[in-house]
């Protein structure tokens, strides 16, 4: 733990750096790193200041933990992209319909944004979260992919490449065009659809038919 905090058990201490955090996620998310002030992250996290930076000693050792925390949460959620069915159809559409999920988040875009936002002011964390998450959903679909490929339904020389087309296929409609044109502008095609449509196309590309 950041910081020295003296008094209260141990799991009172998490719960109140945990309480902190999420306040501090939402001041962040909200206002953006420049003016977000640690006074009122303390207030409506209901600890005094002292507190507060007993357990973070400056706004941006707080800033650094909150992207470390949000990390941590989208390893849980990608931890829940599971490949159902048999065939390599059935498992690709498993993962493009939870991952078009997942990049859909409108909670996700937003800690994205703030990432970007301060990329330049904390540039190891930004990468590490941009890699965490690369590394940790991309890592799924090329096991997908490579077990299939040793059954000869895919033909595929470079997985990681064939990963990253199934991904990009379905990032670009659910996730970067909010990013650019915002929120409340929705895709014609619901999630499924996009998911569903990607792999028809990955596997008009690599499959064999096989499988």
């Amino acid at each position: 733990m950041t910081g020295t905090v003296n008094g209260g058990d141990d799991a009172g201490l998490r719960h109140k750096r945990r309480d902190i955090l999420t306040v501090a996620r939402r001041h962040f998310m909200a206002e953006g790193y420049a003016a977000a002030r640690m006074e009122a992250i303390a207030r409506d996290a209901s600890v005094s200041t002292a507190t507060l930076y007993a357990f973070f000693p400056s706004k941006t050792d707080l800033f650094t933990h909150v992207i470390d925390d949000a990390s941590d949460d989208f390893a849980r959620q990608i931890k829940g992209i599971r490949v159902r069915g048999d065939t390599v159809r059935e498992q690709l559409v498993a993962f493009a319909e939870t991952y078009a999920g997942f990049m859909g988040d409108p909670f996700v875009r937003a800690v994205f944004r703030l990432v970007m936002a301060e990329r330049k002011r904390f540039q190891p964390t930004a990468s590490g979260f941009f890699e965490r998450g690369r590394a940790e959903i991309g890592g799924v679909l090329m096991q997908v992919i490579r077990e299939h490929a040793d059954k000869g339904a895919l033909k595929v020389d470079r997985p990681s490449w064939a990963a990253g087309q199934l991904m990009g296929m379905i990032e670009h409609p659910v996730f970067f065009v909010p990013m650019v044109t915002g929120d409340d502008v929705q895709t014609r095609r619901g999630a499924d659809s996009i998911a569903t449509e990607a792999v028809d196309t990955f596997l008009a590309r690599y499959g064999t038919g096989q499988g």
